[in-house]
């Protein structure tokens, strides 16, 4: 009797099937916080070092900043840190824009720069300061503001004309 799988791959005529070896190693895979999860499958991947860009002009800083503030790896992320960008970018001030850039950039995890944000995990003591200070504030939203999407890129060039 043909399993459901290969009932479903029956072409009219022809019985095809394709062979695959049964997995006996453990598959990888995302588990959470299980508590009996020891880790030891983890893997790593290394990633190059922040730099500070010494002599990058400030427009040019400026626009790879919301450009790195939009293209985050989780959308809770692009959401609240282009906003904050579309909001702060444009008037802070050179140590401002880098203390932002290694805020965004130097951490590996997104979701660390998000719970710092929301104040739900401390904030290490390399990336607390004044940029932080007005990110953990914007977070806040006092203002209750709809922060359902990413704004439209076409403010930046509006406001630097």
């Amino acid at each position: 009797m043909l399993s459901s799988f290969a009932a479903k791959r029956i072409v009219p005529g022809l019985l095809r099937f394709t062979w695959r070896p049964a997995v006996t190693a453990s598959v990888r895979g995302y588990r959470g916080s299980a508590p009996e999860d020891t880790k030891v499958d983890l893997i790593e991947i290394p990633l190059p070092p922040w730099e500070n860009r010494l002599n990058e002009p400030l427009d040019i800083k400026r626009r790879r900043l919301l450009y790195e503030s939009r293209k985050r790896g989780m959308l809770e992320n692009c959401i609240l840190l282009s906003i904050f960008a579309k909001r702060y970018l444009n008037t802070m001030s050179a140590m401002q824009l880098q203390q932002y850039d290694r805020i965004i950039n130097e951490p590996s995890n997104d979701w660390d720069i998000y719970y710092w944000a929301t104040e739900t995990m401390p904030t290490p003591e390399v990336y607390q300061g004044e940029v932080m200070d007005m990110l953990k504030e914007f977070t806040k939203n006092r203002e209750q503001e709809q922060r359902l999407d990413a704004p439209n890129l076409e403010y930046l060039d509006k406001d630097s004309q």
